[in-house]
């Protein structure tokens, strides 16, 4: 297998994609106070609309959702708005894109939305939380009642509903990296008594309810997953990942969704072998780069190939995308890649570090 096996052409459900690189959904905190998309976002991801498939970044579905400041929402018409302009210029550029919806559960703070998080059960994240004044201790969240359970699987159902209606091609539900999905699934965050805790047949329950609620609302061919096996950001402990994740992965593939996307995902491993073999639809897998580590000179894609080599049909990257705008044609050629600059920026707002990485064309003074 070589690179070129990067940028032969995909399909994702209806979607016929010219390569197989997709961009991972990144938090960049680039929205207005009230979760409104910028013409600043519509910038950077129009600059990066070559990739197969662009996974735009995790959206609240209603305000107690939100996580941190200036994270974008889509639960008003205002929020429909301002991702229209992002879908209408990033379609006019030749690209395709979902909305990753995300509820943040425990990871909030009332300082960013007004409200005391929520969660499976009231157990407090176990580290800071990032808020307009800077980082604050994290607070005991409530826990979720039952009607509450139900109100936020029709608020997941009816966001899909508003992706679709601001132009995006489809959702991927966030059930990883430690927000409220993941959160039931793991037995540290989940301590339930009732049929949403305890076995894993009760902890994949909630996840499964919002699967199938977006699912009614919008279509299977127009819905992803992203799970996280054994990946324990954000206070996650899973004592049982290799009985959970087939067990959520197969009753995901009885609804069949059009892909699932593994974070960090090993090539090597039998869980992912598993998952391969249940998952009867796309699988986008996403490579282990490490955390807060420098990225390899090849921006990961000998990593994005034992992917593909292992059973993937699509490879996702963030940082590489972040810092290279025109990602797929650098490595098509072999150009340099430039290297991410401060991490700082990627949080901060504003152009720097966001919209003012080079394309080839410009200038080569971030090369690696």
């Amino acid at each position: 297998m070589t690179n070129n096996d990067l940028f032969t052409t995909g399909r994702l459900g209806s979607l016929k994609l010219p390569n197989q690189l997709v961009m991972a959904p990144m938090t960049r905190n680039r929205a207005a106070a009230d979760g409104t998309p910028t013409e600043l976002m519509a910038t950077y991801y129009t600059q990066r609309a070559s990739a197969g498939l662009i996974i735009a970044e995790a959206a609240t579905p209603n305000q107690v959702g939100l996580t941190y400041p200036n994270i974008p929402a889509i639960y008003t018409d205002s929020h429909i708005q301002g991702w229209r302009r992002v879908t209408d210029s990033v379609r006019a550029a030749g690209g395709r894109v979902v909305l990753q919806l995300q509820h943040g559960g425990r990871v909030g703070h009332p300082d960013n939305s007004g409200l005391t998080p929520v969660a499976p059960s009231p157990i407090a994240l176990p580290d800071t939380v990032h808020t307009p004044t800077g980082h604050q201790e994290a607070v005991t969240p409530r826990e979720l009642t039952v009607d509450e359970i139900q109100d936020t699987v029709t608020d997941f159902a009816t966001a899909a509903r508003n992706a679709v209606a601001a132009g995006f091609d489809g959702v991927e539900i966030h059930s990883a990296n430690g927000y409220l999905l993941h959160q039931f699934l793991s037995d540290n965050t989940n301590q339930r008594g009732d049929g949403y805790g305890g076995s894993i047949a009760n902890r994949i329950r909630f996840t499964l309810e919002v699967v199938d609620a977006v699912i009614a609302a919008i279509g299977a061919e127009r819905v992803g997953v992203r799970i996280a096996p054994g990946v324990n950001v954000n206070g996650i402990a899973e004592s049982d990942t290799d009985e959970l994740y087939p067990a959520l992965v197969a009753a995901l593939a009885q609804r069949q969704p059009a892909y699932l996307h593994v974070v960090f995902a090993d090539p090597d491993s039998v869980l992912f072998q598993q998952i391969r073999t249940l998952w009867p639809t796309t699988l986008i897998a996403n490579p282990n780069l490490g955390w807060g580590v420098p990225l390899p000179a090849d921006g990961g894609a000998a990593a994005a190939q034992g992917l593909l080599a292992a059973g993937a049909d699509l490879v996702s990257l963030g940082r590489s995308f972040l810092a290279n705008p025109d990602l797929v044609q650098r490595l098509r050629i072999g150009a340099p890649l430039n290297t991410v600059r401060d991490a700082h920026l990627m949080y901060v707002g504003g152009e720097e570090g966001y919209t003012d990485y080079p394309m080839l064309a410009d200038s080569t003074a971030y090369a690696a």
